[in-house]
């Protein structure tokens, strides 16, 4: 191969025998070439033929038949020279090969023994004629690209824009449906609690005139009987005087017998005429599911009013009920505010104004509390006063033996409970004096009470059972 390329330079090179030169430069420009044989072998193949005996006619008539006839029929098809051919600047030959490495036109000199020798070359038809081939393929996936797209557009979507009008007519009619259903039962609720409020306010206010007129007609009848006392106390003889005491002993039993006035809860108007579970549902959903609802408040457990039954976490979120060997282990130090007898623990967020919600996961607790309690509900001792729900300064949700209840003073409400929740939300609500148990999960009520709380409120919690953990 060494020897090939130093002949084939040589006679590339050689200026002495102009007609030669041209011969084999000609030659080389000329020869048919197989795009998959190396440039080498394709251009001292040409060399060879070139250099043959000149009385060797046929051959070289072969040669330069076989040579030229097919590279100018396949230049002439692939329009490489329809115009004027750009020539080497450094061999001054036609740039009629490729360098794949360099991306660039060469001549056939450059590929033997020039700056391209070496690389990976093509003549510039097969070139083209792949460049082509290229342009095809990908206008073909060009083509078959936008009939998807235009598929895509007319039909799929156009149907997706059928679909839209109908999915968002449905949502609307949806709307309009639930909204329209929570109207009218708004509207029959509020005119059943207009109407109960209106028959609970002509009931007072027929009270009150029936005692204004009794007392009015009592007082009339006491001023009277009092001024005729007076009058017989100043202007009675001695004589009369003392003989005229059982006249006086029947007017001061009719004195008596008007009584005394009081107040009546008849006199006032009862709070539960206007007292609705639907309408209390819809306003607690409103205000935890509505564009202002409350979030939990960052409350935590008074560690001073941990019972010693229980544990609490070191971050002062969960309370643990302990067993009677664990109890034996730890003795908390005495304080005023801690229960010593009850499993009890209060929350150290004081609530008397705005709106609070908070939420206590439960989980699997077969006995606890959660509610509100006064900052002075006793914390000593095993009575009631100190037992939670067990006295008026408590209102708690209990759960004991699988049973759900609201507890108060001793009195405990029985709740349909549909599922056991693994979480309890508390929503107060200071401005209406309003507490309510959620479920977090559904926001649905499980119990609502009202009551004209008059001092502070705290959180307040119990366990019997596992533990009850604020979340956050």
């Amino acid at each position: 191969m060494t020897e090939e390329l130093q002949t084939c330079d040589l006679t590339c090179s050689r200026s002495d025998d102009p007609d030669t030169g041209e011969e084999t430069t000609n030659t080389l420009k000329n020869r048919d070439m197989d795009c998959d044989q190396p440039i080498f072998s394709v251009l001292n193949g040409s060399l060879q033929q070139s250099a043959a005996q000149p009385g060797d006619t046929s051959a070289g008539s072969g040669a330069a038949v076989g040579a030229t006839s097919p590279a100018a029929t396949s230049d002439t098809e692939s329009g490489i020279f329809s115009g004027e051919s750009e020539l080497c600047v450094e061999h001054e030959s036609e740039l009629d090969w490729f360098c794949t490495s360099e991306q660039k036109l060469i001549c056939s000199h450059c590929a033997i023994v020039g700056s391209c020798h070496g690389h990976a070359v093509s003549p510039l038809a097969a070139r083209v004629t792949a460049v082509r081939n290229q342009l095809v393929d990908v206008c073909e996936k060009m083509q078959l690209q936008a009939l998807r797209i235009e598929r895509f557009i007319n039909q799929t979507l156009t149907a997706k824009e059928r679909m839209l009008q109908a999915t968002a007519s449905g949502a609307r009619e949806q709307v309009l449906a639930q909204v329209s259903a929570v109207r009218e039962a708004l509207e029959e609720e509020e005119q059943r609690l207009l109407e109960e409020v209106q028959t609970e306010e002509e009931r007072v206010e027929q009270c009150l005139l029936t005692q204004r007129a009794h007392w009015s007609q009592a007082l009339t009848s006491l001023t009277q009987t009092r001024s005729r006392l007076v009058h017989t106390l100043t202007h009675t003889a001695d004589a009369q005087l003392a003989t005229a005491v059982q006249e006086i002993a029947e007017r001061v039993e009719d004195a008596e017998g008007v009584g005394e006035p009081c107040d009546t809860d008849q006199l006032n108007l009862n709070p539960g005429c206007s007292d609705s579970k639907l309408l209390r549902g819809l306003w607690a959903s409103a205000i935890l599911l509505g564009p202002n609802a409350y979030g939990s408040a960052n409350l935590k457990f008074d560690e001073r009013t941990v019972s010693p039954l229980l544990s609490l976490s070191e971050d002062l979120c969960t309370l643990t009920f302990l067993p009677k060997k664990a109890r034996q282990s730890q003795s908390p130090p005495y304080d005023p505010a801690r229960f010593d007898c009850w499993p009890n623990a209060l929350g150290l967020l004081s609530l008397s104004s705005g709106t609070h919600s908070w939420v206590m996961d439960v989980g699997q607790s077969g006995a606890f509390k959660v509610g509100v309690c006064y900052a002075t509900v006793e914390r000593k001792g095993f009575g009631n006063e100190a037992r939670l729900g067990y006295n008026s300064q408590s209102w708690v949700l209990s759960h004991y033996d699988r049973e759900f209840s609201f507890c108060h003073a001793g009195k405990a409400t029985p709740l349909q409970v549909v599922r056991r929740p693994k979480s309890i939300g508390l929503l107060l609500d200071w401005p209406s004096r309003t507490l309510v148990f959620y479920e977090p999960d559904s926001s649905a009520v499980l119990h609502s009470v009202t009551h004209p709380f008059n001092a502070p409120l705290l959180p307040a919690y119990a366990v019997a059972d596992l533990s009850i953990t604020i979340l956050h």
